[in-house]
């Protein structure tokens, strides 16, 4: 039986809004760390999000200023929605994700992580860049606790909730 609050509002949380919020709470997260990076090294965060873009757009992305870091943005938030998705799909059947909520999150970091730079991006249009260890263990650990952790943590919480309920 469902339970309802006093306003006849189901209590049960919905999958679909679940996985709405926690893409944008981690898309904010991550995008967020990547601009303090940014700003932090003295460069332009608008640059950032062109880069972004020219995973689709190639260098064109680069002169076409702020409409491309517009859809840098949107591109980033969509690669957000599909690992929280990819997550949240995969939480409930491989159990040995809901052990240990910490281990999950950093492992989950990593594999972003590696699927996005050794993949994905070397894939897209996106020009070369040399690899540096130092710059690896910088966005693998902002991918960690930026992305991993609230996914572990928030799917723990929703699939556990929802169970009880």
């Amino acid at each position: 039986m469902k339970e309802e609050t006093p306003f006849g509002i189901n209590k049960k949380r919905s999958l679909l809004k679940t996985i709405l919020l926690t893409g944008l709470l981690v898309g904010t997260l991550d995008g967020s760390a990547a601009v303090i990076q940014t700003l932090a090294y003295g460069r332009n965060p608008i640059r950032l999000f062109n880069f972004i873009a020219s995973g689709v757009f190639g260098n064109y992305a680069f002169a076409g200023g702020l409409p491309y870091a517009f859809y840098g943005l949107l591109f980033h938030y969509c690669i957000a929605f599909t690992w929280t998705v990819f997550f949240f799909w995969i939480y409930p059947v491989v159990k040995i994700l809901s052990r240990n909520k910490i281990m999950t999150g950093v492992v989950y970091g990593l594999f972003i992580w590696l699927t996005m730079n050794r993949i994905v991006v070397p894939l897209s249009n996106v020009a070369a860049f040399p690899f540096r260890i130092t710059s690896a263990i910088i966005g693998a650990s902002i991918l960690m606790v930026a992305i991993g952790l609230p996914l572990s943590f928030i799917a723990h919480k929703f699939y556990t909730s929802n169970r009880e309920s």
